[in-house]
């Protein structure tokens, strides 16, 4: 192990995410996992964290947060907003900072969060993806070209298991086009349309959501013009991007003691 080796710590150690950022782990040259994380009802509760990979870690999953984080530089956490504020109490007894790509947080939460990082260095993005952040900055683009004359919808398709709509990402794609409107998303979103509605009021936001099968994130906002319309798109085909975003931020967070970062600076866009 060299000076440099950083050593991580995986929330939601068995799932489709755990899984992905362990195994992106293991393969990385300059990291090294240091803990996983799961409830007490996940089966795989003592069992090597690379197991499902063939591989010996050494590193056995545990419902014991304390026990998990103990060892770990930074804890990377993919889970729902209630574990993860349960994480965060150890994190700041321990100084252990976190990369959080948890959604659904409650504005309470999130000023739970905003606290924290006055205390260790927290990395919170509602997509890890390289992809989508360059998205974000193509959105504020096009929102500056396009601010009058277009209705601007933005449609996700996630998973059948997501439990929050519309998906953190979709959010965040909203806050920044309401930025750019010189509005507050909250004042302008359309996030359900039943009955009769009336006509489309000029310069909401609205938002639709699709969920089903093992859709692993799909994203597209339409400006909608007459005789015309431009639409900007991510899609995702697998949850490694996301792995890999996460292990970019954890990097960045060794070289801050605190604060409250997102991907932007990160990645530096």
């Amino acid at each position: 192990m060299t000076q440099s080796t950083i050593k991580i710590a995986v929330a939601g150690a068995t799932g489709r995410m755990g899984r992905m950022l362990i195994e992106a782990i293991l393969s990385h040259p300059n990291l090294q996992l240091a803990g996983a994380l799961d409830q007490a009802t996940a089966p795989q509760v003592g069992e090597d964290a690379g197991a499902f990979l063939g591989k010996k870690t050494g590193i056995i999953i545990t419902a014991d947060i304390a026990q998990g984080i103990s060892q770990a530089d930074c804890l990377i956490d993919f889970t729902r907003p209630e574990g993860t504020l349960q994480h965060l109490v150890f994190a700041l007894q321990t100084q252990v900072k976190m990369v959080i790509g948890t959604t659904g947080f409650t504005a309470e939460q999130l000023n739970t969060l905003a606290a924290a990082a006055k205390k260790i260095a927290i990395v919170m993005a509602p997509n890890m993806s390289i992809g989508v952040n360059a998205t974000l900055k193509l959105l504020a683009e096009a929102t500056r070209l396009l601010n009058t004359g277009y209705d601007i919808e933005i449609a996700e398709a996630h998973h059948r298991h997501k439990v929050d709509a519309p998906s953190g990402t979709a959010l965040k794609m909203g806050e920044v086009i309401a930025s750019g409107l010189g509005k507050k998303l909250s004042d302008i979103a359309v996030y359900a349309r039943e009955g009769h509605t009336g006509a489309r009021k000029p310069g909401s936001i609205g938002f639709s959501a699709i969920r089903g099968g093992d859709i692993v994130g799909d994203h597209s906002v339409y400006f909608i013009g007459e005789g015309e319309q431009i639409e900007i798109r991510h899609h995702s085909t697998s949850r490694q991007s996301y792995a890999q975003g996460a292990l970019s931020a954890a990097q960045f967070l060794q070289t801050q003691s605190v604060g409250l970062f997102n991907m932007q600076d990160v990645l530096g866009i």
